[in-house]
């Protein structure tokens, strides 16, 4: 079998089931993921929605905005003329 009739061979049930086990680390009947299955799961689930599904709903999608060049966002100010390079700030997680 090749990679385009396995693709062809998956339905989102299936699709579904194999994130799920992606992120649990567990087959629905409890058994544990092998490495070697997370993988190909992976692979499966990346290759699957690369060509059923649009970009922004695959998985690892970044938004990156609809913001043309040297355009500014208007929550806060990118000016850092007055920073000081060398003063420690508290990382920010957002």
């Amino acid at each position: 079998m090749n990679i385009d009739q396995i693709i062809a061979a998956l339905t989102p049930e299936i699709v579904e089931r194999f994130k799920t086990a992606i992120e649990t680390g567990k087959w629905p009947n409890g058994q544990l993921v092998t490495p070697e299955q997370r993988e190909t799961c992976m692979q499966a689930v990346v290759a699957w929605e690369h060509k059923h599904l649009p970009e922004e709903q695959r998985t690892g999608y970044i938004d990156r905005g609809n913001k043309k060049k040297d355009e500014s966002c208007d929550s806060h100010s990118h000016d850092s003329s007055n920073d000081n390079p060398d003063e420690e700030r508290p990382l920010r997680l957002v």
